[in-house]
């Protein structure tokens, strides 16, 4: 247990220093606070952890079982960490509802928690005897209540980035993609740990299961602390979805006669030397407003007659536009300027749109381009 006390107590302290640097860091307040105090909880399970199996101490069994209720908590953090992301909602007293699970988990292991010294020093022996021996009941009913609300939390996820790709040009550089890192860490140390509790496999201990924790540490450090601002998340309220559904039905027997006009107007902004879809971080409502039309119209129009939505629709002719300018051999500017010229705001997202409009790599279609014109 030596190595694996090593890298628990490694993993505790860089969640300390983690917790820390997450509380005072300005960007995604409300959300980084409650990732700072997982972060928080997840270091002190370790260093608990470490220091039982380092001294075997029945003292110390107490303890160990409080933080083995911890997990209970961390995917209920998760889903209101994502949900503060992406609507900027802080944690509020009702959502006491949410640490349900722990505290009836809490409730359920008190007579561990409020039991004597002779009690603890025999609970403590048939834990060391066969790991599974005490409690390993809740290893069950944690796996799914802890995966339900990371479902939930990537359901939110998903409704986030269908509104961003209905009203920004950009939404794929806003698409908040770390948080599938984080959702896919849970889920493979829930799963290390439902399998270690049925089954006995000498891969699959208790040491690999929480070193993978020390290493989900490190990971949402890596990501956390070079995320960007998410400010103005377009996320809509059940209340303002319902809203802007009701619009958008609307159009089906009020507006539909002005779509042509909704269209050619789309066109003439998106035509000539300076198109709008040029700006790099361009919305739906900016084009709305230059239209002149409503924004749920013209979303309808984009929807219903362009294809997609408005970020496909906007990335479609910014690919049109660099295919253009790669099909002209007097053009001298490397690939990665004129996506930037023509609106992209990241490699990787111009990379993934070229590919999927045109079923070739940029610098590829710029090769065969160039073997196939003639010289003069």
């Amino acid at each position: 247990m030596t190595f694996w006390t090593f890298i628990y107590i490694a993993g505790a302290v860089q969640a300390a220093l983690l917790a820390t640097a997450l509380w005072r860091r300005p960007a995604n307040h409300a959300a980084n606070h409650l990732l700072a105090i997982w972060v928080a909880l997840t270091g002190i399970d370790l260093a608990v952890k470490a220091l039982y199996w380092h001294l075997l101490s029945p003292e110390w069994f107490r303890a160990y079982r409080f933080v083995a209720l911890f997990p209970f908590l961390y995917g209920s953090l998760f889903y209101l960490y994502v949900r503060a992301l992406v609507e900027e909602r802080a944690f509020k007293p009702r959502d006491v509802v949410h640490l349900a699970g722990f505290l009836i988990m809490l409730v359920l292991n008190g007579y561990v928690l409020l039991a004597s010294h002779d009690q603890l020093q025999a609970l403590s022996a048939r834990w060391i005897a066969g790991e599974r021996a005490v409690g390993a009941w809740f290893d069950g009913p944690l796996f799914l209540y802890s995966l339900s609300y990371v479902m939930a939390a990537l359901r939110l996820l998903h409704r986030y980035r269908r509104r961003l790709r209905e009203q920004r040009s950009d939404a794929d550089r806003l698409s908040l993609r770390w948080i599938d890192a984080m959702a896919a860490f849970q889920i493979a140390i829930w799963s290390v740990a439902i399998v270690q509790a049925m089954t006995y496999l000498p891969v699959l201990n208790y040491g690999l299961l929480f070193g993978l924790v020390a290493a989900w540490v490190w990971m949402v450090g890596w990501f956390s602390l070079g995320q960007p601002p998410v400010q103005a998340a377009p996320l809509m309220s059940a209340v303002q979805d319902e809203r802007a559904q009701g619009e958008q039905e609307a159009t089906s027997t009020i507006d539909t006669a002005r779509f042509g006009e909704v269209e050619a107007r789309l066109s003439q902004l998106m035509s000539g030397d300076a198109p709008l879809y040029f700006e790099p971080a361009l919305t739906i409502g900016q084009v709305a407003k230059r239209s002149g039309y409503p924004e749920y119209l013209v979303s309808a129009v984009i929807n219903r007659r362009l294809g997609g939505s408005f970020c496909d629709y906007v990335n479609r002719l910014r690919v049109e536009a660099v295919r253009a300018r790669l099909a002209d051999p007097a053009e001298s500017r490397t690939i990665l300027d004129l996506a930037y010229a023509c609106g992209f705001t990241s490699k990787s997202t111009f990379n993934a749109a070229f590919k999927r409009e045109l079923g070739d790599t940029p610098s590829n279609y710029r090769r065969q381009h160039a073997a196939a014109t003639p010289v003069t």
